[in-house]
């Protein structure tokens, strides 16, 4: 019974994750841009009803209007122990205004004894070449994915990058009002962000405005019709995304998301925020973690 609670909150932490700016791993965080031609990391913590379940860690690197960024999450505690969850992914593109042009992207996931790694090529936002291994598995009931579903998208992780034209103030509605056009390599979906409020913090890893979107999570094709996870989620209004701009205005990202899940409310939240608080002040940094393929 325990192992199947576990397993369940691993799965909450998962879908959660995917239904916000979708990391197809354990729970999954987020992070970006500081000047360019600057490298910088951030680090999250992921709690499921106030406990931690997991942590995150992101590597960027940013030059003119090219990006690249690295990201590793694992799961801990029970949850972890439990499951093994944990997961690496990478992304590389270029930013094209107010949006983001994806060139690769490349994940690995691992849970239990199980590993599911993809590996997609794009060129001007459409995707050339794909691999997914294991392949995935046909379902009577999934919705099939359409030439139409893999263009003009955004993989999971360059999708964590929020440029926007020109520049912006911190709090300003033009970080949240967009539709992320997400597709992971098995499901393409959308997620409508919408301004609610700006408004200053004080947190642990940032202090200054913020932008506070709502989100949603809107199947397009590659899901499976009437399972009940994916059903939650479409009908889930509690999903909030916190933007703090980077230190050059140009580009927004997550300081803090929340999802309500089947198991409960999942939040990830910064830990380690560039261009925030000094790592001194705040109230604690997630531990280190290395990409272990």
């Amino acid at each position: 019974m325990m192992r199947q609670f576990i397993t369940k909150t691993a799965r909450a932490a998962r879908l959660a994750a995917l239904a916000v700016l979708a990391f197809p791993a354990a729970a999954l965080p987020a992070g970006v841009a500081q000047a360019a031609g600057r490298d910088f990391e951030s680090h999250y913590d992921i709690t499921l009803m106030g406990m931690q379940i997991g942590v995150a860690q992101l590597k960027a690197s940013i030059a003119g209007n090219r990006y690249k960024v690295d990201l590793w999450t694992r799961l801990t505690g029970l949850a972890g122990v439990m499951t093994g969850g944990k997961g690496a992914a990478s992304a590389s593109g270029a930013f094209a205004g107010a949006s983001v042009r994806p060139a690769a992207f490349a994940v690995t996931t691992a849970s239990g004894s199980r590993s599911v790694s993809v590996r997609m090529a794009l060129a001007d936002g459409t995707v050339r070449a794909l691999k997914v291994s294991p392949p995935i598995p046909e379902r009577r009931n999934r919705v099939p994915l359409r030439e139409n579903d893999m263009r003009d998208i955004v993989d999971p992780v360059s999708a964590l990058l929020m440029p926007v034209a020109g520049r912006a103030d911190a709090g300003d509605p033009a970080a949240c009002n967009r539709t992320l056009p997400l597709f992971d390599g098995s499901a393409r979906f959308d997620i409508p962000l919408s301004f609610v409020r700006s408004e200053r913090i004080d947190g642990r890893a940032y202090a200054g405005a913020i932008a506070v979107c709502s989100g949603r999570y809107l199947p397009v094709s590659g899901h499976v019709n009437g399972r009940e996870d994916t059903e939650f989620m479409q009908n889930n209004r509690d999903i909030e995304v916190w933007l703090a701009p980077a230190p050059d205005g140009q580009v927004f990202l997550p300081y803090r998301i929340a999802v309500r899940s089947p198991m409960g409310m999942v939040v990830i939240e910064a830990s380690r925020f560039p261009g925030g608080k000094p790592a001194a002040t705040a109230r604690r940094a997630a531990p280190a973690l290395r990409a272990s393929n």
